[in-house]
């Protein structure tokens, strides 16, 4: 096992935690929907991630399969270990493959919550992001509702995802925000709310960090990563695999090995 956390580490939602977490979202079928391929070989990248790798950030939403993921996670790391922080996400809905819509009517959101408290089996999300913010409902209506789940002891901490400084802003009136998740990586460089997260000292949690694959050819991974570690001590990218050996070369390549 890896003596020495991937990345580093860093504190997420109460939590010091390998700065590289792992992205869930591969680990389905095509289009995001319904199960992998290969279940098995679904169940082992997690299993390498957090037993093999030492990655303890492991991030996934209601909406990939959806449901499928945290079916995957609860199957292949349950019963969890305490240092292990497990973020997921509601507020999307998905009407087919590589279909989403925002839908964070607070009863809708409720359901969510507790319906992915069932299928992790766990008492308490440690951190649970709004995926998407829903133009059609007050915003203070979706943070509200998590806040409510939060004081009901359902949710530990609460992160925004894909939003821009003026969401940002808007949201951190609402409720302490826990961590943000956008898209950063070699491709998409710029994103002001990077250092508006540095300044208030909240993770910031760069998604799609190798663009979905084009930002390295397989194996070759160094470079993106190192870029973005450089950024700053508050970003903890989650680069997504549904291939143990890729899953290999992206840990070596934040721990000194480079690419392969």
């Amino acid at each position: 096992m890896t003596t020495t956390p991937p990345g580093g580490t860093i504190k997420i939602a109460g939590k010091t935690v390998s700065r590289l977490g792992l992205g869930t979202m591969r680990l389905t079928g095509p289009g995001t929907w319904g199960d992998p391929d290969d279940r098995e070989q679904a169940l082992t990248v997690l299993r390498n991630a957090v037993h093999t790798h030492g990655i303890s950030h492991i991030d996934t939403a209601d909406a990939y399969g959806p449901h499928t993921v945290e079916h995957l996670i609860k199957d292949a790391l349950y019963p969890y270990p305490d240092h292990l922080l497990i973020a997921t996400k509601v507020g999307l809905v998905r009407p087919a493959p590589n279909m989403w819509a925002p839908h964070g009517h607070p009863v809708y959101l409720r359901a969510c919550v507790e319906a992915s408290l069932r299928r992790l089996h766990v008492e308490r999300l440690d951190l649970c992001y709004l995926h998407r913010i829903d133009p059609d409902v007050p915003l203070a209506d979706q943070l509200g509702t998590l806040a409510a789940l939060h004081d009901e002891g359902k949710i530990g901490h609460i992160g925004i995802s894909k939003v821009t400084p003026e969401d940002f802003q808007l949201a951190r009136k609402e409720v302490p925000v826990a961590a943000v998740q956008n898209v950063l990586n070699i491709h998409d460089r710029y994103d002001p709310v990077v250092e508006m997260c540095r300044d208030a000292e909240i993770p910031y949690i760069p998604y799609r960090p190798l663009d979905a694959g084009a930002a390295a050819k397989f194996g070759e991974v160094a470079a993106p990563l190192s870029w973005l570690l450089a950024r700053g001590p508050h970003i903890a990218p989650i680069p997504g695999t549904s291939n143990p050996q890729h899953l290999d070369s992206i840990v070596r390549a934040v721990s000194g090995g480079g690419s392969t």
